[in-house]
């Protein structure tokens, strides 16, 4: 019995806690070895049930163990921000957030993932999180990329309206009075809309744009131009988003497939507080793969398209030497056979790899691996179920 109240009495205290790999969003409170989702009514009933019929038994332990078995109170508003080698943009950021979220009504929290970081993240989160009972710190086992740690964060916060936003202070937080105001409003989906883009090259600038209009013309999801994945949701639409299980995520995507009311938000991107866009242009162009992958099959189409095409200029070609043949005529040598085989050769190779691209989707998602593994959880009000 004293071992029982002993794995109680540390389930319900704060502090540092230590996370087992995680790819799925359910949260759990440990009790007299009962394992109880919190997001489940039906498991939480039998719980509450179970621990009564223990009280009864027990009576000495009823205060002790009860107020473990429900939910703490959701914070109003949960802050959002996946971290990478971001040590010098972190202060600056958790400054404007925690001014911003002052003035938020009801509690709050601020979830920070470091996405196994090279620099002093972790130990300015670890630090932040000791001094801030609102900071929730994250650390993930090694970097598993912007997507997957923003999934990270998102599966661990617990407010009624999620803030999504980098770090890196482009997309401003002050922002947030204003995009509260609007999902008052009935807005399921809040998310920014940019207008102008400060401290991008015009490179960047014109390939990001060319890339909305691309991904809007091969999907038939209307994902809404010039919009990153700093926005406002409701919970209703992030346990949606979370229960979606791909592992090449392209989550502005699978938030504007989920539909609802969704309203932009028009504002000026500046440029970063500190360090260097962790986004070059290798990984510029595996996100835009991901995405297109993700949501559309327009370039497995394609393939046919050409495949057909290719098949009219091969007859085309086989009726001319019929013909030549036929007149007599000497027809032209390796030049035109070269030509010939270099461009089939060359669409063959093409279309086998965009086929491999999707393949080799399906065969990471057929694997069952967890998204993320998580090392550390630091912080956070006592008794938050993490």
């Amino acid at each position: 019995m004293a071992t029982s109240m002993a794995r109680a009495s540390r389930a319900a205290s704060g502090g540092s806690r230590s996370a087992s790999p995680a790819g799925s969003r359910p949260r759990w409170s440990l009790s007299l070895d009962v394992m109880v989702a919190l997001d489940s009514p039906l498991r939480r009933a039998w719980g509450d049930a179970w621990m009564r019929r223990r009280a009864a038994r027990f009576p000495g332990a009823h205060g002790l163990l009860l107020p473990d078995m429900s939910p703490a109170p959701r914070p109003t508003v949960s802050v959002v921000a996946p971290c990478y080698n971001e040590q010098d943009a972190l202060p600056e950021f958790l400054r404007r957030v925690g001014a911003v979220l002052d003035g938020v009504g009801g509690s709050v929290e601020i979830v920070l993932v470091d996405d196994g970081s090279r620099d002093r993240t972790w130990d300015v989160l670890a630090a932040a999180a000791g001094r801030d009972p609102r900071i929730v710190a994250v650390r993930l086992m090694r970097n598993h990329g912007h997507q997957l740690a923003l999934t990270a964060g998102l599966s661990v916060c617990r407010g009624e309206r999620i803030l999504i936003i980098d770090a890196d202070l482009q997309d401003p937080p002050e922002l947030l009075p204003a995009m509260m105001a609007l999902m008052d409003q009935g807005a399921d989906v809040v998310y920014g809309q940019r207008r102008q883009r400060e401290g991008e090259s015009l490179f960047k600038r014109a390939t990001a744009a060319g890339f909305y209009r691309l991904i809007g013309r091969l999907t038939d999801v209307q994902i809404p131009p010039d919009a990153g994945d700093f926005r406002l949701v409701t919970r209703r639409v992030l346990d949606l988003l979370l229960a979606m299980p791909e592992r090449h995520r392209f989550i502005r995507g699978m938030v504007a497939w989920i539909g609802g009311r969704q309203v932009p938000l028009v504002y000026d991107r500046h440029a970063r507080v500190a360090g260097e866009s962790k986004y070059p242009l290798a990984k510029m162009v595996r996100f835009a793969a991901d995405a297109i992958t993700s949501f559309s099959v327009v370039p497995l189409m394609a393939s046919m398209t050409i495949g057909w095409v290719m098949a009219a200029l091969g007859f085309g070609f086989f009726l001319y030497s019929i013909v030549g043949w036929w007149n007599g005529h000497t027809l032209p040598g390796w030049t035109s056979l070269m030509a010939a085989v270099g461009l089939l050769g060359g669409m063959q190779f093409l279309m086998l790899g965009i086929i491999g691209a999707y393949l080799g989707r399906l065969y990471d998602q057929s694997k069952g691996r967890p998204l993320f593994m998580i090392r550390d959880i630091v912080g956070g009000q006592p008794g938050d179920p993490k």
